[in-house]
C-alpha cells in the first residue's frame, strides 16, 4: 500500500496532482483546499501522504485510487470524514474545499449551516457528521495552516500533544484549545509539548 509519495509535481488538474516520482508518473486525486496549496509548487519537488483506494466506474469495473494530502493529521481526517455513513471518498473530496481546522471547528461546535454549504453535503448529511464525529476532531480543530519552513507535521503533532495533555489535566476541550491558541499566537517555536505547556502557564499568570 502507497502511503506516501515524492516526486516533482509536473500538473495539477481540477481534482488530481500529477507526480514524476521515477520511473513513473502518479495521477493522485486531492480536495479542493490542497489544489490551492499547491499552485505555487508547480515543477517542484513536493510529499503527498496517501490513501490507497478503490473505485467503481459506471461500466462496474474498479479502479485503483490514490489520494493525496498535505499533511498526515489531513489525511487522517479525511479518513474519519468518510467514516460517515453515506459520505464516502468522492463525496468526501468533493466537499473539501475549506481547510481541516475550520470543518473540525465546525463539526466541533455543531454549525450545521456551515457544513450543509460544502458541496454535497446539505442539511442532513451534516447533521449525521456533527452527530458521529463531534467528540472526535478536537485535535483537529487545532491543525495550524501549512507553514513554508521544514517541520510543519512536528508542529502539528506538538500542538495536538499539548491539547491531550490540557484535558489530561483537567481543562475542558473549548479551554484547552482556547489556551493553545494564545500560546500559537505568539509565533514561537516550540520543541515538544512540555515546552508549549510551560508556555500555557507562564502566559496564563
Amino acid at each position: 500500500m502507497i502511503t506516501k509519495i515524492t516526486g516533482l509535481l509536473t500538473a495539477l488538474h481540477d481534482d488530481s496532482a500529477v507526480i514524476a516520482a521515477a520511473p513513473f508518473e502518479y495521477e493522485v486525486l486531492i480536495p479542493e483546499y490542497t489544489r490551492r496549496q499547491l499552485q505555487g509548487d508547480i515543477n517542484k519537488t513536493v510529499s503527498l501522504h496517501t490513501i490507497y483506494s478503490l473505485d467503481g466506474n459506471p461500466q462496474g469495473k474498479m479502479m485503483p485510487r490514490l489520494i493525496g494530502f498535505l499533511t498526515e493529521a489531513e489525511r487522517q481526517f479525511f479518513e474519519l470524514f468518510c467514516s460517515v455513513d453515506g459520505v464516502g471518498t468522492k463525496k468526501a473530496l468533493r466537499a473539501m474545499i475549506r481547510p481541516v481546522k475550520e470543518v473540525a471547528e465546525a463539526i466541533e461546535e455543531k454549525d450545521e449551516k456551515f457544513l450543509a454549504s460544502l458541496p454535497g453535503i446539505g442539511a442532513a448529511m451534516a447533521e449525521r457528521i456533527v452527530a458521529k464525529l463531534r467528540r472526535k476532531v478536537s485535535r483537529f480543530a487545532l491543525l495550524v495552516a501549512r507553514p513554508a519552513a521544514e517541520g510543519s507535521e512536528q508542529r502539528i503533532d506538538v500542538v495536538s500533544e499539548t491539547f491531550e495533555a490540557l484535558l489530561a489535566l483537567g481543562h475542558s476541550e473549548a479551554d484547552a484549545r482556547r489556551l493553545v491558541d494564545t500560546v500559537l499566537q505568539t509565533k514561537t517555536k516550540f520543541k515538544d509539548s512540555a515546552e508549549m505547556i510551560q508556555a500555557i502557564y507562564q502566559n496564563s499568570r
